[in-house]
């Protein structure tokens, strides 16, 4: 009997380690927020049109999200993942790439915006990882200067889309669900399989738990922490291409204060602060809580301002929990 209950005790041990725990609580906090949005909108928010357009404002929060969690994993952070999604998005719609795309196809457009998401980010992990510049000091550097350089490209100006082939590729619904969601979709599992099924994503943990013992234990710190931003990166071209299609239009001001928001899904949705913990499933739930009030906001003309504080009463209470969570294990371990 005793042998039963210990074989109980320790499944739970492992359930709760594993944070079955707390994805469980995101989900319910998710499922509390719709009720509080079917109680104060009825069918306006319960409809399957709203649920897809909740989606759909998801569909780019998340996939910048999925690879800010990789970063914050690794114990960095990369403020210029929206930044860089401007910058991409306008050199993806420049007149010189559109005429291109329509001699060769949309592919020229995709392209080019992952890699200028690839190039930034490659600047961002070459500054962490071998320039040792503090990541929160080369990632605000790249917000700026990408953002800069979004608007000298573009000359402040909004460049419409005009590629037949790349509005019929990824504009319009599969399924009656829009394309840009499942893009999100698909991004989200790569995530997670890279970070919970590889060698990758363990020594992602590795280096955000201890960067000292990973490199003793023979991983090459300095190159996968420029991967990481790299991948940061990439995630904001894909990020550009979802924009470009769901706006139709390349502009400077495209992902504005989005990498906020990315951060904000990344630390809701358990992935510590101080590295070593990351989870993609977490990630998503936290952008979907996001979005979802900012749905209910809306859709009941509640002040902005105030969804604001919300927000930030959320990111806070968040981050305490972390807090309390990694003191209890920090207890228990000892």
């Amino acid at each position: 009997m005793s042998d039963q209950v210990d074989t109980r005790s320790g499944a739970l041990r492992g359930f709760l380690a594993a944070g079955g725990a707390r994805n469980g609580g995101l989900v319910l906090a998710l499922l509390l927020l719709c009720v509080v949005g079917w109680v104060t909108a009825g069918d306006r928010f319960a409809s399957v049109q709203n649920l897809v357009v909740v989606l759909g404002l998801a569909a780019i929060t998340g996939v910048l999200s999925i690879g800010m969690t990789f970063v914050i994993t690794s114990g960095g952070i990369d403020l210029s993942v929206g930044s860089v999604l401007g910058l991409a998005s306008v050199w993806a719609s420049t007149v010189a790439t559109q005429s291109m795309a329509r001699e060769i196809g949309w592919i020229v457009m995709v392209v080019c915006a992952l890699a200028v998401g690839l190039g930034a980010g490659l600047v961002n992990g070459i500054l962490v990882a071998y320039g040792r510049v503090v990541p929160f000091i080369a990632t605000l550097a790249m917000l700026v200067a990408a953002r800069g350089l979004a608007e000298l490209i573009a000359n402040r100006r909004t460049q419409l889309v005009d590629v037949p082939s790349f509005e019929a590729a990824f504009r319009g619904n599969v399924l009656g669900v829009p394309k840009i969601v499942w893009i999100f979709a698909a991004v989200a599992a790569a995530g997670w399989f890279l970070l919970a099924r590889t060698t990758f994503g363990r020594r992602t943990v590795a280096i955000g738990g201890n960067v000292e013992a990973a490199r003793l234990a023979g991983i090459k710190v300095k190159r996968h922490t420029a991967s990481l931003y790299a991948l940061a990166g990439l995630t904001s071209g894909i990020g550009a291409v979802m924009m470009l299609a769901r706006t139709d239009a390349g502009s400077s001001t495209n992902g504005t204060l989005m990498e906020l928001d990315a951060i904000a899904a990344v630390v809701v949705g358990g992935t510590l602060l101080a590295g070593g913990r990351g989870t993609i499933v977490g990630t998503v739930l936290g952008v979907l809580i996001f979005t979802t009030l900012t749905n209910i906001f809306v859709i009941n003309n509640l002040n902005s301002s105030v969804q604001a504080v919300a927000k930030g009463a959320i990111i806070v209470a968040a981050v305490l929990l972390q807090q309390r969570f990694a003191a209890r294990e920090g207890a228990s371990g000892a």
